[in-house]
């Protein structure tokens, strides 16, 4: 049975804010930014956590191994089969496609959850208020990828987590 953590929690809401998924697929695919590791930086920074370059390249390599093994192959599958041309009728394909889309989604949430499990020792980073959180925690981001993100997406992103209600999400 599924573990629904305040991360978790957090993340449908965030993602539901205008402007948010389109500008995480914007950075996902122009950038190379993992999303779940994305909304788990905004997550911290919702509970006053502020984290180094390093700190977010020790997060990264320590997610790279399963987003490398489940997550971005099943996107690239199921990415080529919409629309394609294949021998399957498209109605079956599509219906395949969808459950794809399932398991791409169980697999975030299965990442979202080993994330939330490295708060459980402590708190990461350092204290800062939520805003300078949100915003040093999407640069070091930045940084420790060695990539400009596009300026109208981060500003769509800090826009929308600072409308996001404080405490809803038990951020450690």
């Amino acid at each position: 049975m599924p573990t629904e953590t305040p991360f978790w929690r957090f993340s449908l809401h965030f993602y539901r804010q205008a402007g948010v998924s389109n500008a995480c697929i914007a950075l996902q695919y122009d950038c190379g930014v993992d999303v779940n590791l994305l909304l788990f930086l905004l997550w911290l920074a919702a509970g006053k956590r502020q984290l180094s370059v390093a700190g977010v390249k020790r997060l990264d390599e320590a997610v790279r191994g399963w987003r490398d093994l489940t997550i971005v192959p099943i996107r690239d599958a199921r990415r080529k089969l919409k629309g394609a041309a294949t021998l399957v009728e498209p109605q079956r394909q599509e219906a395949f496609r969808t459950k794809i889309k399932a398991i791409e989604l169980e697999a975030e949430r299965l990442q979202q959850e080993a994330l939330y499990g490295l708060t459980r020792s402590g708190p990461l980073g350092t204290e800062a208020t939520r805003g300078q959180a949100a915003r040093a925690n999407v640069a070091a981001y930045e940084r420790a990828v060695g990539v400009s993100f596009p300026k109208q997406a981060v500003d769509i992103l800090v826009g929308a987590f600072d409308t996001v209600p404080h405490g809803d999400f038990s951020a450690p």
